[in-house]
């Protein structure tokens, strides 16, 4: 049995025993819904109101009766759909959400008896302040990149919404959308690729979980040219403080296209060692780089590595153009800007670390979206403002299983302007 399938199991588990935890609960704590009692509960009092962005809370005292079970909102989040919300008795407050706008809208409440009649009505007036998907709009900025365009977006609340991309499609010659983005990450930025050097318009709008959208703001950028950079061309440059091999996991092994195993291992343990650990190779051409893929060792025949052994946690980058001078690497914390140059010469092109686990299990546990994340590789993006460059070294500041003296890559692919 695979990990995953021990995982599911397990918590399957611990789900049926608390619903059955949770089943005794409500025996002695719940009073039976059914009711013979049919008279009319007394409505909610005492209603105040707290605007929040796309919604409101609002707080009452319930009527001193044992035969109410609940109350319930009915309102419209805009000049169409309905919501409705309940609230136990035992809570003294209801959330309203989903609003499209800020401005007043209509909260209608009843308290609900266990025989499941309504009390007269009450209507509450709430205000929300501006619903998070308006307030991430004007955060929006949309600039040319390598074979696309660079979205940017703040959004400040954290809330769950949607980026929605729009351009003219050569074949219907209507807005079709070409892309959606959903998070609720505060920090929003991407690139969509693919597209020729010719000036493009692109739109966007934004969308919450309730399909409130927001107007759409438009920009016709250029974007700049890319190809993915020739495998053929590229060569190990070996330089006299570089990594030792291992295991004849050869360093043209990452660029071989090939992203399972064998790949490129250094040494285990790297003796003498010396840590952080570089590789250095030649790309055989110099480009302006645009952004680069990286695999590292998965589930092969001799186990599984996911988020694991010897994958790089924590690396940098480093680019020239001149014929390569060897060097100690500055440590993470000496490093020089992205863009400016080490005493020798050495780029830094950048810091980078792996993404987390993305179900957060316990290695060796994983789900297969775990798995599929990791298979496909991990992508970054330069800086727009480097220099070209044509010899790369692979600086590893950590490995993930923290032992810091060896690592191992399998594949590497990068992408950029050649000409």
């Amino acid at each position: 049995m695979n990990a995953f399938v021990t995982i599911r199991t397990k918590i399957a588990g611990l789900a049926f025993c608390l619903a059955l935890i949770s089943s005794c609960q409500k025996k002695s704590d719940y009073k039976d819904v059914i009711s013979g009692d049919t008279s009319k509960p007394e409505p909610v009092t005492n209603i105040k109101v707290s605007n929040f962005n796309g919604g409101a809370y609002i707080t009452y005292d319930l009527p001193q009766s044992e035969n109410v079970l609940y109350v319930q909102a009915n309102y419209k989040i805009n000049g169409t759909t309905g919501r409705q919300t309940k609230s136990s008795f035992y809570s003294d407050s209801i959330t309203v959400s989903g609003f499209e706008k800020s401005q007043d809208y209509r909260v209608i409440l009843y308290t609900v008896s266990r025989a499941n009649v309504l009390s007269d009505s009450v209507v509450v007036t709430v205000h929300p302040d501006t619903p998070p998907y308006l307030v991430t709009l004007p955060t929006i900025t949309m600039q040319r990149d390598f074979g696309g365009i660079r979205i940017e977006a703040v959004n400040k609340l954290k809330a769950n919404i949607g980026i929605v991309t729009i351009a003219n499609d050569p074949v219907t010659k209507q807005y079709e959308i070409i892309n959606q983005r959903y998070t609720s990450n505060d920090s929003i930025l991407y690139s969509l690729r693919g597209y020729d050097t010719l000036p493009k318009q692109f739109g966007i709008y934004v969308t919450d979980q309730w399909g409130n959208k927001s107007d759409t703001v438009f920009n016709t950028v250029t974007p700049i040219y890319e190809v993915q950079m020739d495998k053929s061309k590229f060569s190990e440059y070996r330089l006299s403080s570089d990594a030792e091999t291992g295991f004849g996991w050869v360093m043209s092994n990452l660029w071989n296209n090939n992203t399972g195993s064998p790949g490129y291992h250094t040494e285990q343990p790297i003796l003498p060692l010396v840590w952080p650990a570089t590789i250095t190779f030649d790309m055989g051409q110099e480009a302006k780089l645009s952004r680069y893929t990286i695999w590292d060792r998965g589930i092969d025949g001799s186990g599984n590595w996911l988020w694991q052994a010897g994958a790089p946690l924590t690396w940098v980058l480093w680019g020239r153009t001149t014929t390569p001078v060897d060097e100690t690497m500055p440590l993470a914390n000496e490093l020089p800007p992205v863009g400016q140059a080490t005493a020798n010469g050495w780029i830094n092109m950048g810091f980078y670390r792996l993404p987390d686990k993305p179900s957060g299990l316990p290695n060796p546990q994983y789900t297969n979206a775990d798995l599929q994340f990791w298979n496909d590789g991990f992508s970054y993006d330069f800086a727009l403002d480097l220099p070209r460059v044509r010899y790369i070294r692979f600086q590893c500041l950590e490995n993930v299983s923290l032992t810091n003296n060896f690592f191992n890559i399998t594949e590497l692919s990068f992408w950029g302007d050649p000409r």
